[in-house]
């Protein structure tokens, strides 16, 4: 469904790689988890298969198209979009903020208002209680499934997620992980989340790619990363939440 080929990324005169050569594909319906430190190059990667950032070399196919080959608005609109900053419209109601892109496609209002009641329910926000308010009154969890409302509601196959669940608390965090993972595999969606955290990624991807300086160290699915890492940063990476996991065991039985 998604697939880039010797994809980078230059600044100064092709002096600094943000994005290095890489290479990877996404099945249909998978969940890949794309993890990195900050400046790893993994943001930079995910725009480049929206065109919200520009390649500067390589190719990127979404379900068989060349996505440099279409019109970046069009591409846009067929692909969901969920980031850590939400970017709901505040002068637009809830409804109105899920409404956007299908209307901008086209579609008639009875399709465009039975769509809204649907993904707003798949979130856990029925219309009928949530449809009429505005950003400013929702919670931060709230305005998040709001965002993967807006990103669900133009039916589309593939949705790309930058941190959409890092600025919430712990508790929201889990609630909405788990609930997105149900939404994904029910419909099938194939999607791409960025993260730092490697507990948020090997509990909701089936393949995880580890970046650095703007390079993909390793792909695979969470066991083969936790039981044969391939590079010491990888190891580095998967060891953090194995460790922290294993304190919490000895505070469980130090009582």
């Amino acid at each position: 469904m998604i697939e880039l080929k010797n994809l980078q990324k230059t600044f100064d005169n092709g002096a600094t790689y943000a994005v290095a050569n890489t290479s990877f594909s996404v099945e249909k319906g998978e969940l890949l988890g794309l993890i990195g430190e900050s400046g790893s190059g993994k943001t930079t990667t995910l725009k480049m298969i929206n065109r919200l950032e520009e390649p500067s070399s390589g190719e990127v196919y979404v379900n068989g198209q060349n996505v440099l080959a279409s019109n970046p608005e069009e591409l846009r609109r067929n692909i969901g979009y969920v980031f850590q900053g939400i970017g709901l419209f505040p002068h637009y109601t809830v409804a109105e903020n899920v409404a956007a892109v299908p209307q901008l496609l086209g579609w008639d209002d009875n399709r465009v208002k039975l769509r809204c009641q649907e993904t707003l329910k798949m979130v856990g926000l029925p219309v009928e209680e949530y449809g009429a308010r505005y950003s400013s009154q929702l919670s931060g969890g709230q305005q998040q499934r709001v965002g993967v409302a807006r990103a669900l509601a133009s039916e589309p196959d593939v949705i790309l997620m930058d941190e959409p669940f890092g600025a919430l608390d712990p508790i929201t965090r889990a609630e909405l992980q788990e609930e997105f993972k149900r939404i994904q595999t029910n419909l099938n969606l194939t999607v791409i989340i960025v993260t730092h955290d490697m507990t948020e990624a090997l509990l909701m991807a089936d393949r995880i790619a580890v970046m650095k300086d703007g390079e993909v160290l390793q792909i695979g699915t969470p066991q083969e990363l936790l039981n044969k890492p391939e590079h010491e940063y990888v190891k580095k990476m998967v060891d953090m939440p194995k460790r922290r996991a294993d304190r919490l065991e000895k505070l469980v039985h130090s009582s």
